[in-house]
């Protein structure tokens, strides 16, 4: 039986095998406080692959030591990331997997050391510190440290390189008024609005021609805040820029109450994809391959991103190809197990 989940997916010249994507998941695994990769990663991201999941994504890495979650986030903000990185890459390679790597800055989420920063001097809610308002020094030393960890994801062998833009952190902060109350260039107007990741991504791609990626928060589920219709121009923008798909999370910008349901975010993508005309992926509670399938063939998304079912189950694709009634290659190995 011919299925959209398992039918390849071609962006530029990277190829995935299926629509099944590794979402980027914190794993606050670099125990060294250094930002490397660790065991743990190496095993972490290369069972998915073994599990045939067609692109895996790492999670959240740092572009500035500042710019972690937390101590123990990986970072690419220095050349010292690029051989751990690049082992990471080839693991996960040669079990048939594309790669790629979500580059961030926390903003005024980070709970590392040190200060944080942020658009404007606002804290994400009283338990946090309140961050410094970024000069135009700042930002501009930001948008060059994220060029910086591009060329250094290009150097490491990575297929594709995602932004992240969504749940609330550094990018996120500047695009919505709930944490952007500038009155120069970058605040005000949607456009100015827009313009730290309208420069973040002119710079990467200075340095960058794979596909890219920006996950978005499409709601800041706050009627003061931003829902999914307020993405369109944003998406427009960047599909302008070059950007080869939008990753359509929502929340956590604000503290909120977000109404959870199964696919609950997948109208927000669908919205997206409908009215800037690009390419997206969906997330949110997809747990089965019918709901997947049911995803992509009502074209309502473009790639199925994965978070919590594949932390508990690495070999997903297998299970919802029997779901589908469809067969898919086992690793060699595992073909005794798979195939009866």
């Amino acid at each position: 039986m011919t299925t959209a989940l398992f039918s390849p997916y071609t962006i530029k010249d990277v190829t995935l095998k299926n629509r099944i994507v590794m979402a980027p998941m914190c794993m606050y695994s670099s125990h060294n406080k250094d930002g490397k990769v660790e065991n743990w990663h190496k095993i972490h991201y290369s069972t998915r692959a073994v599990g045939q999941v067609g692109l895996i994504m790492l999670e959240a890495s740092a572009v500035t030591p500042q710019g972690r979650i937390s101590n123990e986030d990986l970072g690419i903000w220095h050349d010292d990331h690029v051989a751990g990185l690049k082992e990471l890459v080839s693991l996960i390679s040669q079990n048939g997997s594309k790669t790629a790597i979500q580059i961030a800055h926390a903003g005024r989420k980070s709970m590392a050391d040190g200060d944080s920063i942020a658009p404007s001097s606002i804290p994400f809610n009283d338990q946090m510190k309140t961050p410094l308002e970024m000069s135009i020094e700042d930002i501009q030393e930001t948008i060059e440290a994220f060029k910086q960890a591009a060329r250094r994801a290009d150097e490491a062998g990575f297929d594709i390189i995602e932004l992240h833009a969504a749940h609330g952190y550094l990018i996120n902060e500047f695009l919505s008024p709930l944490s952007n109350q500038r009155k120069d260039q970058y605040g005000g107007s949607q456009e100015n609005q827009y313009l730290f990741l309208k420069e973040i991504i002119h710079a990467v791609k200075e340095v960058w021609s794979g596909p890219l990626f920006v996950r978005v928060s499409a709601s800041d589920w706050d009627d003061r805040g931003l829902a999914a219709e307020d993405y369109i121009p944003y998406a427009k923008w960047m599909k302008e820029q070059g950007v080869d798909l939008i990753d359509v999370s929502s929340g956590a910008v604000v503290p909120a109450r977000i109404q959870v349901y199964p696919g609950y975010q997948v109208k927000m993508a669908e919205t997206i994809r409908t009215g800037a005309q690009i390419p997206v992926g969906a997330v949110g509670l997809i747990t089965s391959g019918i709901q997947a399938e049911e995803i992509l063939k009502n074209e309502r998304a473009d790639l199925i991103f994965l978070a919590r079912e594949l932390l508990r189950d690495p070999y997903w694709p297998r299970s919802a190809a029997k779901e589908l009634k469809t067969e898919i290659e086992s690793p060699v190995q595992y073909e005794r197990g798979w195939n009866n």
